[in-house]
């Protein structure tokens, strides 16, 4: 069994930062890539950022320049770097890991219980 645990959420002000975690654990055989979305209450959950293990990354057009991810591949850990915080990045923050489990032969998506941040004043 695998899974994904996030840490790092809660509630900043506006210009403020927070820093995210999400480590994988369990029986994993290959991590493809890592990444974050995100679900504003009444929306669609969206991308935030993904980084392969190569270290390819891919970044909302909203976030980019405010937002960074980075991964430590040996610790199977994704980490989003977010500056510069809007109330309208508000929303519950989720992980999410391309991998595929020991014993299994093919790859799919794993998603983390979810984070909350909530930006204002």
């Amino acid at each position: 069994q695998v899974q994904l645990v996030e840490s790092g959420g809660g509630l900043v002000q506006p210009g403020g930062s927070l820093r995210l975690s999400c480590a994988a654990s369990g029986s994993i055989a290959s991590i493809n890539y890592m990444g974050w979305y995100r679900q504003a209450p009444g929306k669609q959950r969206e991308l935030v950022a993904t980084i392969t293990t190569g270290g390819n990354t891919n970044t909302a057009g909203s976030v980019k320049g405010r937002f960074t991810i980075a991964a430590d591949n040996a610790k199977k850990t994704v980490y989003l770097q977010m500056n510069s915080l809007k109330p309208e990045d508000t929303a519950v923050y989720y992980c999410k890991a391309y991998m595929r489990p020991r014993g299994l032969g093919k790859f799919d998506d794993y998603w983390g219980q979810g984070t909350q941040v909530t930006v204002s004043s």
